[in-house]
């Protein structure tokens, strides 16, 4: 039997269902706790949602049960919530993905049990124009984050020869996610020709191939991220994991000093430790929405230095 009730978010009531449900058997994490996380955390985190369309990926029986994506944004969504129409190659016709840009609507994507915000990585003003690059580590056991971790920083060393300045935060799962802010006019296969190339160097530790058998021990770089259709999970959500793991940002002193210790416990964060984090530090991501940076020249040669510029100066 449900268990209704309403709350009041920023002036619109909404209904919610079940707050005691737990979803992290693991822990005893209920829907009320998703809730709890998602309203603090809306100041650091709706400027990364803000006009990206969402694809929802809803567990309403928690972690342990069976999930479902759901792009098409639901037909019973409330008159107020705004969508994105986005052409879809594939299903040749637009497909009206939901828009969380205030807090109510956080808050209505949670009660729907959408545990994990995968957003793309164009807003719906230019959907064809990446905002940024992205670089997914996936270590394939028994490597552990603590490789993506080095990975990271060839990478970084990389992209810094570029002129080009990153930023990383955890999956909130086992592996690391590179950004490269970009904010310039830039396309996606710009985008993708650039990370499959950086992808493709110190081949004894890395692949860059999807194919599982390839994988042990080693690193993937999934530059395939880098299309106008993939998803990525948004810094700050939550995570289908045993535990309510969040995908966090980290600094380059934090990862120096885990891979130091070689202690991987440094590098895993619950919602009440971001929400800490973010009370002590900011959103350390926040360079990622206002670095303006181009990509290098691809076509002849060696890549040119790139050129960056940002209203605010970075954190590391």
């Amino acid at each position: 039997m449900k268990k209704e009730s309403e709350l009041l978010v920023d002036g619109r009531r909404l209904p919610v269902s079940n707050l005691d449900k737990v979803f992290y058997p693991k822990t005893g994490f209920t829907k009320g706790d998703v809730i709890d996380y998602y309203i603090p955390i809306a100041p650091v985190l709706l400027p990364h949602l803000k006009d990206r369309p969402l694809t929802l990926k809803r567990y309403p029986n928690g972690v342990a049960g069976s999930f479902f994506y759901e792009k098409r944004c639901p037909t019973f969504r409330p008159k107020w919530l705004k969508t994105a129409a986005i052409w879809s190659e594939g299903h040749q016709e637009h497909i009206h993905f939901c828009l969380v840009n205030d807090r109510a609507a956080l808050v209505w994507a949670a009660n729907l049990a959408d545990l994990e915000l995968h957003t793309l990585l164009s807003k719906k003003q230019n959907p064809l124009r990446p905002t940024m690059m992205v670089f997914d580590l996936d270590p394939g056991p028994p490597a552990n984050i603590l490789n993506c971790v080095q990975v990271a920083f060839w990478l970084k060393a990389a992209l810094d020869g570029m002129g080009l300045k990153s930023f990383a935060k955890t999956t909130g799962s086992k592996g690391l996610q590179l950004y490269v802010p970009l904010n310039t006019p830039v396309t996606f296969d710009q985008t993708k020709r650039l990370a499959e190339g950086l992808a493709r160097e110190h081949p004894n530790e890395v692949v860059y191939a999807m194919k599982k058998s390839l994988r042990k021990g080693k690193v993937l770089i999934d530059w395939s991220q880098n299309d106008d259709h993939k998803t990525t999970v948004c810094v700050y959500s939550l995570r289908a994991q045993e535990r309510p793991a969040i995908s966090t940002p980290v600094t380059w002193q934090e990862l120096k000093k885990a891979a130091k210790t070689g202690n991987s416990e440094l590098l895993l964060f619950d919602s009440e430790a971001v929400l800490r984090r973010v009370q002590k530090l900011g959103d350390l991501f926040e360079p990622v929405l206002t670095m303006k940076q181009r990509l290098p020249a691809l076509d002849r040669g060696a890549p040119q230095t790139a050129t960056s510029k940002s209203s605010k100066s970075p954190k590391s």
